[in-house]
Formats: structure tokens, C-alpha cells, sequence
């Protein structure tokens, strides 16, 4: 059984940043996945795609699966993800049962979030704004962290709560 640490914000919450410092301070190995990771490395560029629209929900399909193949092996994970599109809850709640899991949700105040997209410049203009408004509808997380509180103070307090990750966390009853 892996154990899952599954980072959950809108674009720009400060899901990245949280997730390095977790590994700093963890003393165990995490393997980090993310979209970002596929983005920046050139192994996926939407752009790309004639039909990106079309192609998107193979796409995270097969990133779910990648997700679970990784802990179903043993490898114990940080995932930063969006949960922003009907069925990838339910998807992953599938996939992710024989693990434990923490699920974290990283609330940021829209103007911070604004601020940090504008800054990056690798989003889409109004893609923070648009998360922020629905993208923690309908969730109940084992720990609720503030995106723009100290990424060492989140990732100890993230560590301080390995012991709530289990089957029975909130990210299988949501």
C-alpha cells in the first residue's frame, strides 16, 4: 500500500511549491507527479493536438492510470491535480482505493492567485479566477491549508498528518 499525498488547488494555489518543500523536509522518498512536470519536460504540449478537446479526456485518462501505477507498484506519491472536469474524482477514488491517501486542499484568496498567474505567465489568462470559484465545491479534505501561509509551515503540517492518510480518507467519501 503506497502512501498518497494528493495536493488539491486551483491553478497558481501553490500546490508546486508546497509539494517541493514536503519533499525537503519528509526524509522518505516521494515521487512528485503533475501535468506541470509533463508540460515543462516537452513530453506534452496541448498546443500540439489538432483536436485538444477531444483529445484531453484519453489524455488524463491515461495520467490517472500512470498515478496508480506508480503507487499499485509501491512508490509512495505527491500529486498535485485539479479536479475540475465530471468523473476524475470518481476515477481516482477507483483507482487509488488500495492506498492510503491525505488529501489536502490548498485554499488561496483570489487576489494572491491573480497575482501568482500574472507573475508565471504560463497559464491562461483567468484560469486561477476560474478554479477559485468552484474548484472546492462539493469536497471534504483530511487537512485544509492556506496557499498563502509559509510552503514550510504547510509541508509540516502536511507531514504532521501522515497518520489521518488511510482508505477510509475524505478523498473516498467526496
Amino acid at each position: 500500500m503506497a502512501l498518497i499525498l494528493f495536493l488539491h488547488g486551483a491553478s497558481s494555489s501553490g500546490k508546486s511549491t508546497l509539494a517541493a518543500e514536503i519533499r525537503k523536509q519528509a526524509g522518505r522518498p516521494f515521487l512528485h507527479l503533475s501535468i506541470d512536470h509533463l508540460r515543462d519536460s516537452g513530453a506534452w504540449d496541448a498546443k500540439t493536438y489538432p483536436d485538444w478537446p477531444s483529445a484531453r479526456p484519453a489524455f488524463f485518462s491515461g495520467f490517472h492510470r500512470a498515478i496508480a501505477g506508480f503507487a499499485d507498484a509501491g512508490n509512495d506519491l505527491i500529486v498535485e491535480h485539479i479536479l475540475d472536469t465530471p468523473g476524475w474524482h470518481g476515477e481516482l477514488q477507483k483507482l487509488l482505493r488500495p492506498h492510503e491517501v491525505l488529501f489536502v486542499g490548498l485554499h488561496t484568496a483570489l487576489g494572491t492567485l491573480n497575482a501568482r498567474e500574472t507573475r508565471r505567465g504560463d497559464r491562461p489568462k483567468g484560469s486561477a479566477a476560474r478554479d477559485h470559484d468552484s474548484v472546492h465545491h462539493g469536497l471534504s479534505y483530511d487537512l485544509v491549508l492556506d496557499g498563502a501561509a509559509a510552503p514550510t509551515q504547510n509541508a509540516a503540517e502536511v507531514l504532521s498528518c501522515f497518520h489521518k492518510a488511510s482508505p477510509s480518507s475524505n478523498f473516498f467519501a467526496s
